[in-house]
């Protein structure tokens, strides 16, 4: 499983340097003649998109390289499917690409992963994915992060036991007793809360055939090994979080606190917003014997780049800097798109959308669009944005001998929560870090470190919304609101870090989100509420016009997104053809 706000719900270019400093050639440049070019962080000019080589027709337009928008491509092309991809950034995974800087390979994205080698219908839809086209990833496995919380600071690890320990120092034998209650109740819900594997779904009738009789025999098989009192709590399943640990009376503070911060690191909102069935299958994942966590070798490029490899190796095409300006709309039917540089290409079966739901709203002619579904789209609740933190710096650890170096120890993962009382959506309270060259050495220079960190959709947009870039007030802004993330990095890395010996320090808003993401207001995406309103669909009002990504069911995070491409990629095709995909890959 790969989990949704480590920072993965995929997120960003990271960058808001005033002259931005120069990046090497895309490494995928496949299909479009400006992207030979090197390219500059903000260098995305009109001028630059210009008409790629190659037909301009295919069967499916996909409009965003982002996960979703690639797992949903290479599954196409994988049905013998003429796919085009057409992204509008200089390089492909809209927001779990990677960039380079003076040696630095920063991720810009996702980088809390479990589940990437496992097989089988429980294994994470990204994954299945990549097990469809073909292609898997290299990982480190480690089974612990760091943790910074009002009641101290100790190494959470995974697994059944490791935290009661944690549980016994910092809260007291009561939380130990109710940690117990609660994993005692729900793991044995897991079977049942995975014994569909999202990539049988599809969005037709045909859905009683991929998965209704699929998987019923092992659906019934996990509610029988349940017993009448484990079947009743798995109708709580598609509800709040919340009423299953209101149903099993947790009272103690710090044990509700730390389930509100795993789920809002898993989709962004507390358990109260959060669907039991997504939950569970967390748990499932880290509290289970021989459990572990995985890191991509070679960082989550590594990710996009073999999703990339696996729709070439099919066929598909991928054209970057290939701005999309217009969706097609001929007779309520959406026939291809318009690029910005004039450029018309045709879709004949669809255009599937990667873009938020209100991007995508943005590119069709709105008198096409009923008003209800318009009403919808504007009336969803947003979750804020981020500011993020990219730094490159000397790991010290060579002729060390003082408490004043950066400890040799260092983690990849870092959590600090500076108050639980405002609640872990409060903005500037909750900081995550990662430090993915502990694991991965390849991503920095020798003897270098390299460190992302953000605050996890909580930067209200309100705040930067009309500044200038340029303007002082911007900058003084960005210093002021970027202090908490300084300071969680001092904390974390020890008193041997120094904000002046850092090689490369970059700072990114919300307005760096919308810029160089396309997306709107800077949102990581939808805030909806488990028990409150559902995720849309795939299809539109528009014929032939179909969306997928994290405005789309099942939701925010990697495994979210790669499972609704998937979604969209099947409708497409026939119960046959999907049936015979679940074959060769053993689900």
């Amino acid at each position: 499983m790969t989990f949704s706000v480590f920072p993965n719900r995929s997120h960003f270019l990271s960058f808001n340097s005033e002259s931005p400093p120069t990046l090497k050639k895309p490494v995928f440049a496949r299909t479009t003649s400006s992207a030979q070019s090197p390219s500059s962080v903000g260098s995305l000019l009109v001028n630059d998109y210009k008409p790629f080589p190659g037909k301009p027709e295919a069967d499916v337009v996909v409009i965003g390289s982002g996960i979703g928008g690639l797992c949903c491509a290479g599954l196409l092309a994988r049905y013998e499917q003429d796919v085009l991809v057409l992204e509008s950034h200089d390089r492909p995974g809209g927001a779990a690409h990677s960039f380079e800087i003076k040696g630095y390979k920063f991720d810009s994205g996702p980088s809390l992963f479990s589940g990437f080698q496992s097989r089988g219908p429980q294994a994470n839809p990204l994954a299945q994915v990549l097990d469809a086209l073909g292609e898997s990833i290299p990982c480190v496995n480690y089974d612990s992060w760091m943790v910074y919380v009002p009641e101290g600071e100790f190494l959470s690890r995974i697994g059944p036991t490791e935290f009661y320990k944690d549980l016994e120092k910092y809260a007291g034998p009561n939380a130990v007793q109710e940690w117990k209650k609660l994993l005692d109740a729900i793991l044995p819900l897991s079977s049942a809360a995975m014994a569909l594997p999202p990539l049988s779904i599809r969005g037709d009738f045909g859905v009683l055939s991929t998965a209704a009789a699929r998987y019923a025999p092992s659906l019934l098989k996990s509610f029988l090994q349940m017993g009448p009192q484990g079947a009743l709590g798995a109708t709580k399943l598609l509800r709040p979080f919340s009423e299953i640990i209101d149903s099993l009376e947790l009272k103690d503070p710090f044990i509700r606190n730390w389930v509100d911060l795993l789920a809002f690191l898993l989709a962004g909102v507390k358990s109260n917003g959060i669907l039991s069935a997504e939950m569970i299958y967390m748990f499932a994942e880290w509290y289970k014997p021989g459990c572990s966590l995985e890191y991509p070798l070679h960082g989550t490029g590594a990710l996009v780049d073999a999703l990339v490899r696996g729709l070439e190796k099919f066929g598909g095409r991928l054209s970057l800097r290939s701005h999309v300006e217009e969706i097609v709309v001929e007779n309520n039917r959406a026939t291809g798109v318009k690029l910005r540089s004039g450029q018309f290409i045709r879709a004949k079966k669809a255009v599937i959308s990667n873009a938020s739901m209100w991007d995508t709203s943005n590119l069709v002619p709105k008198e096409v669009l009923p008003k209800s579904y318009l009403d919808r789209i504007n009336t969803t609740p947003q979750c804020e944005s981020f500011m993020h933190l990219h730094l490159g710096f000397d790991a010290e650890f060579s002729n060390c001998f003082t408490d004043q170096c950066i400890k040799k120890d260092l983690g990849i993962h870092h959590i600090v929560v500076n108050d639980w009382s405002g609640g872990v959506d409060a903005d500037q309270n909750v900081v995550l870090i990662s430090v993915p060259s502990v694991l991965s050495p390849d991503l920095a220079p020798p003897g270098k470190h390299l460190l992302h960190a953000y605050t996890p959709g909580t930067e209200p947009f309100e705040l930067w919304e009309g500044l200038d870039r340029r303007s002082a007030k911007y900058k003084q802004l960005k210093a002021e609101r970027s202090e908490v993330m300084w300071r969680a990095v001092e904390r974390a890395l020890g008193p041997g870090f120094s904000r002046e010996k850092c090689e490369v320090k970059l700072v990114g808003t919300p307005l760096t989100h919308k810029r160089f993401l396309r997306r709107n207001r800077g949102t990581y995406g939808p805030a909806i509420e488990a028990g409150k309103n559902t995720f849309p669909g795939h299809s539109t009002p528009i014929s032939q016009l179909y969306c997928c990504g994290d405005s789309t069911f099942p939701g925010i995070g990697v495994p979210a997104v790669a499972a609704s491409g998937a979604i969209v990629a099947n409708s497409l095709v026939s119960v046959s053809q999907h049936s015979q995909l679940l074959d060769a890959i053993g689900i």
